[in-house]
């Protein structure tokens, strides 16, 4: 490919947020540059603390780590030694990786079409499980479990078998039913929930996350971990992130994605494509055998999007710009 071909690219691939770093937090980073030649806090005590205050927990119950699936490879490792993990068959591509990283074998759970089939996740739970994954919104599909279905399902399954609700795209959901995990993990001492700031508040690079959970099950999670997990950096800009300006500029660059999620959305279905309704920042095109023909014609096209082969394509919302030539590619294709 051309240096001109590589300019012209759209990346629908990656989930990225497409907008920049905020100001205030570009700034933070510049300011963090003149430190780099000191080791970072190893616990992340200043960014544990702060966001215990924004969350209404206690510190004692915050891990801090590289990413949301940073953390899960740490907090799956550290649930053991049981042999078996539940998830969603269609669910985000780490999880098998994860999994079998801790030592542990995938159990995955057939779709109830583009959704969780919660009750046959509840009924593949074992006395051998170690741990249930729960990603929501859904990585790849969009769909995403509402309060009272969440809440039957965690009734259901046994309270020492850890539930990881894997929160990720958790800033672009707008369908008033979602909630918030944390509730959850409030009445339900087994949950366990993990955010990223990599996806909304557009700090992918700099790999941090955070998981609230029981406090022993943070200290036995930071036993499997490295000794620094996260840096500098990613720390005083994930702090600053915190403050109410950020969050509320973060409020509005969220409901952009989101308007521009539903106009792509009806874009493909007016093109005839299916298009499952998406709480996350991407959409899913169930295309089965056509998805790496489909995704091959696309990079032609000069649009990169996520193929999982056999199954359908992941395409993120990205520049009303990016947005349109997808959909007009896409027409092209009927």
């Amino acid at each position: 490919m051309t240096a001109v071909d590589a300019d012209r690219l759209h990346d629908l691939s990656m989930n990225e947020t497409p907008h920049p770093p905020l100001p205030a937090l570009r700034q933070v980073v510049a300011e963090g540059a003149a430190l780099l030649n000191r080791y970072p806090d190893r616990l992340a005590g200043a960014l544990t603390a702060g966001l215990a205050r924004h969350l209404g927990v206690t510190p004692e119950t915050v891990l801090v780590g590289p990413g949301s699936a940073g953390l899960l490879q740490h907090l799956v490792q550290s649930f053991g030694p049981k042999p078996e993990v539940v998830h969603a068959a269609l669910s985000f591509e780490g999880y098998p990786l994860i999994i079998a990283n801790a030592g542990a074998k995938s159990v995955p759970v057939p779709m109830d079409g583009y959704r969780h089939d919660l009750r046959a996740m509840a009924d593949a739970v074992t006395d051998a499980t170690r741990c249930v994954l729960i990603c929501n919104p859904n990585n790849p599909t969009g769909s995403a479990l509402g309060r009272a279905e969440l809440a039957e399902f965690l009734g259901r399954v046994p309270a020492d078998v850890p539930v990881v609700i894997d929160e990720a795209y958790r800033h672009f959901a707008t369908d008033p039913d979602f909630p918030d995990a944390l509730d959850l993990y409030r009445d339900h001492p087994n949950v366990c929930v993990v955010r990223t700031f990599s996806k909304a508040y557009g700090l992918a690079a700099l790999r941090v996350g955070y998981a609230v959970l029981p406090a022993d099950r943070v200290m036995a999670a930071r036993m499997t971990g490295m000794v620094f997990l996260t840096n500098s950096l990613g720390q005083a800009a994930a702090l600053r992130a915190l403050d109410p300006d950020v969050t509320e500029e973060l409020s509005r660059r969220c409901a952009d994605v989101a308007a521009q999620r539903a106009r792509l959305v009806a874009g493909l279905r007016d093109a005839g494509y299916t298009a499952p309704d998406s709480e996350a920042n991407f959409v899913w095109l169930p295309l089965g055998e056509d998805s790496a023909a489909f995704t091959a014609d696309a990079k032609a096209a000069g649009i990169l999007v996520a193929c999982l082969d056999g199954r359908g394509v992941r395409v993120t919302v990205g520049t009303a710009e990016a947005n349109d030539r997808f959909v007009a590619f896409a027409r092209s294709r009927r």
